[in-house]
């Protein structure tokens, strides 16, 4: 099983330097940050772009992998992305994981004044960004136009560190996103049923997500173990970081789903995972070489 952690880009660098650094040094597998113009309650304090933020990561990290969770069409372009992912896993000699996602509502459908997409539709964007991307990223010279994108005679040269190109970690819960994830993805990333605050249904729906993918893999042909899996722990009811204990307890039920990745979350003061941080502390420093060792 790999960890990985979320850590939010509301810090100023001088902050958040250093966590990047620690969770390097802790041994994470990976870390993550949001890809948002503004997110829920936090759209009124401090936020900071994607990929600025993961480029100065790399700067401070020398191991960890590295991502977005997840990037969004809503305000990115394929052709232009492109370019800044090529940079980014240069940058950081290969260690971009580029976790995606349709875009969701609120603020960053809003804020640049074009109309928020039904959910069909999003989906319907959403394959048209993960094709052309994927295209872009493994072929220079692309032309291509679809009813949300357009590429002419766009270019890829030097092309990722990575081959064919950086890895799609590819957010889905439902059948046609999943057939994204799995045309597409390298992973596969949930967040199991939202907007419960039972906890044993909400497992339930991880579980039965992770059935619906296996059906979806078997229908494409394709063999399960070629597609990692990667648990978002924090969209369920309870923080994963509320104790130690209960982090452990988390991780060992979403290997017994069959989930090769966990993530969580850094500890925020207040609101959204909010948390102590001496309990990342402790995780990082016993649970996660338990996890090494039993590994």
């Amino acid at each position: 099983m790999r960890v990985g952690i979320v850590i939010l880009p509301d810090q100023r660098w001088s902050v958040a330097a250093e966590r990047w650094r620690r969770a390097d040094q802790w041994g994470f597998d990976h870390a993550w940050t949001y890809d948002h113009l503004g997110w829920r309650d936090l759209v009124d304090g401090p936020w900071f772009d994607a990929v600025t933020t993961l480029t100065a990561a790399a700067s401070v990290t020398g191991r960890i992998r590295l991502g977005t969770l997840v990037a969004s069409p809503n305000f990115r372009h394929p052709v232009h992305f492109a370019r800044e992912v090529t940079a980014l896993d240069d940058i950081s000699g290969g260690r971009l994981l580029l976790g995606l996602g349709a875009g969701g509502i609120g603020f960053d459908s809003a804020v640049l004044g074009g109309d928020t997409l039904p959910p069909r539709q999003r989906v319907d964007r959403f394959g048209e960004f993960t094709e052309l991307l994927d295209l872009v990223l493994r072929t220079d010279r692309v032309s291509w136009r679809g009813d949300y994108y357009a590429a002419v005679d766009a270019r890829s040269t030097p092309g990722c560190v990575q081959s064919p190109r950086v890895p799609f970690v590819v957010a889905a819960n439902g059948p046609r996103s999943m057939r994204l994830a799995a045309r597409y993805g390298q992973g596969w990333v949930t967040t199991g049923a939202q907007g419960s605050d039972d906890l044993a249904a909400w497992w339930r729906s991880v579980a039965e997500f992770s059935a619906r993918l296996d059906e979806t893999l078997a229908t494409v042909g394709r063999d399960p173990a070629t597609l990692d899996r990667y648990l978002s722990l924090d969209s369920a009811p309870v923080f994963s970081l509320s104790s130690a204990e209960y982090f452990a307890e988390a991780v060992g039920r979403a290997a017994e789903l069959g989930f090769t990745d966990v993530v969580t979350h850094w500890p925020r003061a207040s609101s959204w995972y909010a948390g102590d941080e001496a309990v990342l502390e402790e995780v990082a420093t016993e649970v996660l070489p338990r996890l090494r060792r039993a590994g």
